[in-house]
Parts: C-alpha cells; structure tokens; sequence
C-alpha cells in the first residue's frame, strides 16, 4: 500500500520535543512556541506555590532561562512539559528558602476575574493557608490538587517517589483542615478547595490520595 502523503500545504504541526530539539539546533521561534503552549500553567503552579505575583514572575522567569539554556541537555526520559514544570518547582522552592532567610509577609494573590465576596474570601484564606506550610507539602499540594495532576506525574515533576507524594498531600490536607475549619467546605475530605473555587478537577479525581 502506498504512503499516505499530506496534503499539500498543510504543515505537521511538532511536539514539544520536537520543537525542543530545533531549538538546541538553533530554531530562533522553537522555544517561543514551547512557552506559548504552556506559560499559562507554569505560570499558575508558580503562583499558587509562592502566593506572590512579583515573586512568582520572577521565579518563572529564572525557569525560563534556565529551561532555554539547558534545553541541549534534555533526553526525553519525561515529557517537555513535566521537565518545565520540574524547573518551575524547583526555581519556586529556592525562592522560598531565600524568603525563610529574610522572612516577609506578601499579600495573599487573588484572581483578576470577579468573584462574589464569599468566593473572594475563601481565595485568600486558602492562599494564605498555602503560604504557611512546609514548602515541599505546598508544592505537592500545588500540582496535585490545585493544578490536577495526577500522584504519578507530581512525583515525576518533584523527582520523589509516588509515597512520598502521598504522604506529603497527606500531611499538609491535615494542616489545611485545621487552619480551613472554618470553611463551608473542609478539606477533610480529601482535596484543597481551589483558590479559583472549593473544587478541583485533581480533589474530585485523587480523593484521598
């Protein structure tokens, strides 16, 4: 049977590693379109774990930078989008323990669109409840029930195993429902109400995990 050949003036459009590779080849548009397709969520994980625009700006920033010059030393033993997301984490984390060192008190982020006054204020209470956990039950808790990965694929992203990311879930959902007590909606039961809402695409699909 004869190749199927595409038609003519349609474009394939590449993945991630594709585009990933063209541009460790020097592609000057690759890595644009890399950042095109997920700065959204990047940029959402770096501001649920760090609870500050400013800070969350400059973290992603520094993740870009050093995503564009190490792009050369990707292997493809995960996802681009979980080795951005690795790089995010990881630049949120080192900005956390330099805050631990010159200890500062920001502002509780909130969304831009809207909200009814409730919806406001549960955003900034479970923000602000964020902020005062240990960093690594955050970043769990960030990717797994705020953004909606899965166990798997937080371990992946935080380079720990499946348990250990249970665990810490775990650990800072306990501390939630104590500081969140207050709440219509607690997190006992399993999940953290979302800063955009008080349920998540990840707190109804992990549950207890």
């Amino acid at each position: 049977m004869p190749a199927v050949e595409a038609e003519p003036g349609v474009r394939e459009t590449p993945d991630d590693t594709a585009l990933l590779h063209a541009h460790a080849a020097g592609d000057p548009d690759a890595f644009a379109e890399i950042v095109r397709r997920h700065r959204d969520r990047l940029w959402a994980v770096a501001l649920r774990t760090l609870g500050d625009r400013e800070e969350a700006a400059d973290a992603l920033q520094d993740a870009l930078l050093s995503a564009f010059r190490a792009a050369g030393n990707f292997r493809g033993e995960s996802a681009v989008t979980t080795w951005l997301h690795r790089i995010v984490v990881n630049a949120c984390l080192d900005r956390i323990r330099r805050r631990q060192s010159r200890p500062t008190v920001p502002l509780p982020e909130t969304d831009v669109t809207p909200a009814p006054v409730s919806d406001r204020d549960t955003a900034m209470d479970v923000q602000q409840a964020l902020q005062q956990l240990p960093a690594e039950q955050r970043s769990a808790l960030v990717l797994v029930d705020v953004q909606g990965y899965s166990v798997a694929e937080a371990a992946v992203i935080l380079d720990v195993a499946e348990g250990t990311i249970k665990s810490r879930c775990a650990r800072g959902r306990a501390r939630l429902a104590v500081m969140l007590g207050h709440l219509r909606n607690p997190v006992g039961s399993g999940g953290v109400p979302s800063p955009n809402g008080p349920e998540t695409a990840a707190s109804r699909k992990e549950g207890g995990a």
